[in-house]
């Protein structure tokens, strides 16, 4: 990983991100690997593999955590489906991880890819 200059340029393309990342998630449930992995890509110039690593430690800490206090309130968190699926995407996402790093950086760019364009044709074109 290089190291990077982090002059107020750079600092503002990464508030820039965070923000619109930040947002989305709060509305519509997306951030990370959608918005925050292209970004960091195309914007800061960082490997694919790289950029997930980045994007996956932003979402370590609790960033979402006041957006999920709002939806709760709401009554739209159900807890015990959060729950299972937070333990096994603690499994998944080490299984995931593992398996990214030992494909290289052109193959998980191409999955990458190609899994934001299927799910956008079946949110398009789905019911």
């Amino acid at each position: 990983m290089k190291k990077r200059n982090f002059n107020m340029t750079t600092i503002l393309i990464l508030l820039c991100i965070g923000l619109f990342a930040g947002i989305l998630s709060g509305m519509i449930g997306v951030g990370g690997g959608i918005i925050i992995v292209p970004a960091l890509i195309y914007f800061m110039s960082m490997s694919q593999l790289e950029a997930q690593g980045t994007s996956l430690s932003v979402l370590l800490l609790p960033v979402g955590v006041l957006a999920v206090y709002n939806y709760y309130k709401a009554g739209y968190v159900d807890i015990q489906s959060t729950l299972i699926i937070a333990c096994t995407f603690l499994v998944g996402g080490f299984i995931g991880s593992k398996i990214s790093i030992g494909l290289g950086q052109d193959t998980v760019k191409k999955i990458f890819g190609f899994v934001l364009i299927a799910v956008a044709f079946k949110m398009i074109l789905g019911k």
